[in-house]
């Protein structure tokens, strides 16, 4: 499919919506995205006839999003007037598998081609806006509306920033708003400093620029940030009811490694 060139990590999208496209076919899936399945097929429409091409070992990301969806969905329950910031969004279908309401006004954001790529792959809807740039460059703050609590979402992008844009972007983003949630996932200091010799981040000429082994600690960045919890990934219950046999076998394997079960942590804050 023709259109916007892709860079570095902004390619590693279409990996994540394979993903969640393969998860959509199973019998019992655990997100059950058909956006993705349609979008991915418009992508690559081979995407499943190549070597590997069915594997389910991407599910662990599959579960991640499955959180953050559960979280959001608690946190817009409570407060239907919110703004939601969904940052580093790629070609994630949250949105329309939330399906907020009418008083709820929701912010995508991710670099321009991949928000010219969004454009042609899902469809417009009302209280729904798109937003191309960087997430670091924070000038994209003046155009949220402020006053009403806020969802900042950011799935599978805080191990691609520098620590330092990090904590800009968390104090800023509590700053702007009287209260909110912050969920994010997170990488061990161990997986960042091994990222550049991670094949997958290889093949995309990426790599992770931060680690924290103790995420809760981020709550010391601002005075009015407070740690809720964490959710597991890599050894989550759903993860190991609903993968096939193969998948839980491989993942219970990994899982032996030191470090494994937790080298991922899906986090969440409040203010």
């Amino acid at each position: 499919m023709p259109g916007a060139e892709l860079v570095g990590v902004q390619k590693t999208v279409s990996l994540v919506l394979k993903a969640k496209a393969l998860d959509n076919r199973l019998p019992d899936p655990i997100l059950g995205d058909k956006y993705a399945e349609q979008a991915m097929r418009r992508l690559d429409p081979d995407y499943d006839n190549r070597r590997f091409g069915t594997s389910q070992m991407g599910l662990a990301v599959v579960v991640r999003t499955k959180t953050h969806d559960d979280w959001a969905r608690s946190f817009l329950a409570d407060h239907p007037d919110a703004v939601v910031l969904h940052l580093g969004c790629g070609l994630d279908a949250r949105v329309y598998r939330i399906d907020p309401p009418a008083t709820v006004d929701w912010y995508d954001l991710d670099y321009p081609s991949v928000i010219e790529l969004r454009q042609r792959l899902l469809p417009p809807r009302a209280h729904y806006t798109l937003i191309g740039s960087s997430v670091t460059d924070l000038t994209w703050l003046d155009r949220i509306p402020r006053g009403r609590p806020v969802l900042m979402i950011a799935e599978g992008l805080v191990p691609y920033l520098t620590e330092t844009d990090v904590r800009r972007l968390l104090t800023s983003v509590v700053d702007a708003f009287p209260a909110g949630q912050i969920q994010f996932d997170t990488v061990a200091v161990w997986a960042w400093r091994a990222s550049k010799w991670f094949p997958t981040l290889r093949k995309y000429d990426t790599r992770f620029h931060c680690g924290f082994n103790d995420p809760a600690a981020l709550a010391d960045w601002h005075p009015r940030l407070e740690y809720v919890d964490e959710a597991p990934m890599n050894d989550s219950p759903v993860l190991m009811a609903k993968a096939p046999a193969n998948t839980r076998r491989m993942f219970r394997l990994l899982n032996l490694l030191p470090g494994m079960k937790r080298s991922t942590r899906i986090v969440r804050f409040r203010f």
